[in-house]
């Protein structure tokens, strides 16, 4: 009778609390997220905070914090259930250990740091695999005297198939034998994951390739403890553009720091997504929604994936573009001062600058002349090489012009039918360059029009006055 049963998908993301929150862990959760929602699954989160000296609760705050900001929600987890940090499970991870010395599959080793590492320096200048001799395994050591407890690596071949890199094979003897605990209280981690993804069920293990050479070590641990053995798949590693392995200088920084730099969470979600993986129309706008839709793990390359920080923000500059202007307003709140909440011109300037905005922390720095009329050099307000004296009659003659709009007419469109025949007539760069440096005290700038329109008459005046001032005084 056949049996159409099929294991529900269970893939966890296994972080350890000693550092912040960084790319390479958020995307290997992301792949891991994505492919048990697309099967309908569950996602785990689950602490490997065993290294206690080591582990910090801020950062197992800051990963937990950092993963929800971005949009990657568990199913079961240390903030929903207990049993999900490893230094809870210590007794169970004790019960395996005994069972492994029960069986003789495991031993203590009383071998010193010193003497391993002379082994090691040995191994080396003879260019050998790098492995633990084995001096201590039938040597029957009494618990009080071990340094830790090794497990007996079977010689033999392991082949496993990566869903994404097809067939590996292992030679076993290559490794020699495993440290798996330091006691029966304090696991190591080939051991401690072994288990964990044994008691939780997990059916799938996503993680990067810097694992390939852990997988049949653990593989060797599953067989010995008569576990089932998941599939796994090991994602590319994260390049820097120079395709050197990611670095702080470029990309390896927190997550926390993409915040506070005002990249929106779902550009950044988008963006790894696409780092190693793209779906078949290479489409690279993607919702969540979609994105779980779309992925297949099949698609996942086996080359490293670039980090391309250009790419990151012009993509966080299309989210932005995609919120309403009361939606940005809120997302700017913790980028900008009390004074900018309180500003009566502030939707103005939102409306017109949002095309602009690629993050959401410049939004002072970028509009900082709506609030105040930067210094600027008066040679800014000549236009190519045309003389000081026409510059300063034009803008003379934009003043008159102003002064005569009426309050209700000072908009864009009312500016517009004022200044722009007479600028048609005289050259748009002789009229308009020089007004809106007036206006702006930049080379770069939003247009002269849309800036009066959010300024005000009075101010538009006051600035027009002081660079009628600074050429009347220029040589």
């Amino acid at each position: 009778m056949f049996n159409w049963f099929k294991p529900k998908v269970r893939v966890r993301i296994a972080p350890s609390p000693t550092g912040f929150l960084h790319i390479g862990t958020a995307r290997t959760a992301l792949f891991n997220y994505l492919f048990a929602k697309h099967q309908g699954g569950t996602f785990i989160l689950r602490i490997e905070d065993t290294d206690l000296e080591r582990s910090e609760k801020r950062f197992e705050t800051d990963i937990i914090q950092g993963l929800q900001w971005l949009g990657i929600i568990w199913n079961e987890g240390p903030d929903k259930n207990s049993g999900y940090r490893q230094s809870e499970r210590l007794a169970i991870y004790r019960k395996y250990l005994q069972q492994l010395l029960t069986e003789q599959k495991a031993y203590y080793c009383a071998c010193a740091k010193e003497e391993l590492e002379q082994e090691r320096k040995l191994q080396e200048a003879q260019k050998q695999p790098l492995r633990y001799s084995g001096k201590c395994r039938d040597r029957n050591i009494p618990a009080e005297q071990g340094h830790v407890i090794r497990f007996k690596i079977p010689e033999q071949k392991i082949s496993f198939t990566d869903m994404i890199r097809g067939e590996i094979s292992f030679e076993t003897n290559l490794f020699g034998d495993l440290a798996i605990a330091k006691n029966l209280d304090t696991p190591l981690y080939n051991f401690a994951v072994v288990i964990d993804d044994q008691e939780m069920k997990i059916s799938h293990v996503i993680r990067g390739e810097d694992h390939i050479a852990n997988t049949p070590k653990q593989i060797a641990l599953q067989e010995a403890l008569g576990f089932k053995i998941p599939q796994y798949a090991h994602l590319p590693l994260i390049l820097d553009p120079d395709r050197s392995k990611m670095s702080k200088r470029f990309s390896a920084v927190s997550i926390e720091e993409y915040k506070k730099q005002g990249y929106l969470p779902e550009a950044l979600f988008n963006f790894i997504a696409l780092l190693g993986w793209h779906p078949q129309d290479d489409q690279e706008i993607l919702s969540p929604e979609k994105l779980i839709k779309m992925f297949d793990i099949s698609r996942v390359q086996k080359a490293g994936a670039v980090f391309d920080m250009e790419k990151l923000k012009w993509m966080n500059q299309r989210y932005i573009q995609q919120l309403s202007n009361e939606e940005l307003k809120i997302r700017l709140q913790p980028y900008i001062s009390d004074t900018t909440k309180k500003s009566p011109i502030l939707e103005k300037i939102i409306s017109l600058t949002k095309e602009r905005l690629t993050l959401l922390s410049e939004f002072e720095s970028i509009n900082d002349l709506f609030f105040q009329l930067p210094e600027y050099e008066t040679s800014l307000l000549i236009w190519k090489q045309t003389p000081k004296e026409n510059i300063l009659e034009n803008l003379r003659k934009n003043s008159e012009f102003l002064k005569n709009i009426s309050m209700q007419e000072f908009n864009k469109i009312g500016l517009e039918r004022t200044i722009m025949p007479f600028a048609e007539t005289n050259g748009r760069g002789e009229v308009l360059w020089p007004l809106r440096v007036a206006l702006s005290g930049k080379d770069k700038s939003p247009g002269p029009f849309e800036i009066m329109d959010i300024i005000g008459k009075d101010e538009t005046l006051r600035r027009v006055e002081i660079a009628i001032k600074k050429l009347e005084g220029y040589h």
